[in-house]
């Protein structure tokens, strides 16, 4: 425990009391390339506590795992039932949720699969 008492107490402020930061707007202009590569870790740490902050409280910066965005999103689950008598010679079913037409597909997984690099496409089923 003691080490890290030390890292708190005494090297963290003595690191930070030796960084370069100038008393004024101008200072920053007079830096040299030394200066300003000594400024990137205290950064760098910064940016990556705001980055963590922003997503924690920030609800809509985090991204979903849903598959389904849009479809019946009052119904706990998502249940569609096609009779075998109402399916034509071919019928396809979407599987990506991006449909228009739901369930039925209306092409829309090529625009979902181009954005997001995935490979999904329709279920087809033929009357045979």
């Amino acid at each position: 425990m003691e080490p890290v008492a030390h890292l708190i107490k005494v090297s963290v402020p003595n690191y930070l009391s030796d960084l370069p930061i100038p008393d004024s707007i101008g200072g920053w202009f007079r830096l040299g390339v030394k200066d300003w590569l000594s400024l990137i870790p205290p950064t760098a740490v910064l940016a990556g506590i705001g980055y963590m902050s922003y997503v924690a409280f920030c609800p809509k910066a985090r991204k979903s795992n849903q598959v389904n965005r849009t479809i019946n999103k009052n119904n706990p689950k998502v249940v569609d039932m096609v009779d075998v008598e109402d399916i034509t010679e071919k019928t396809v079913f979407c599987r990506c949720w991006k449909s228009q037409n739901w369930p039925y597909c209306d092409g829309a997984h090529g625009k979902h699969n181009q954005c997001t690099g995935d490979n999904v496409g329709p279920l087809v089923i033929t009357k045979k």
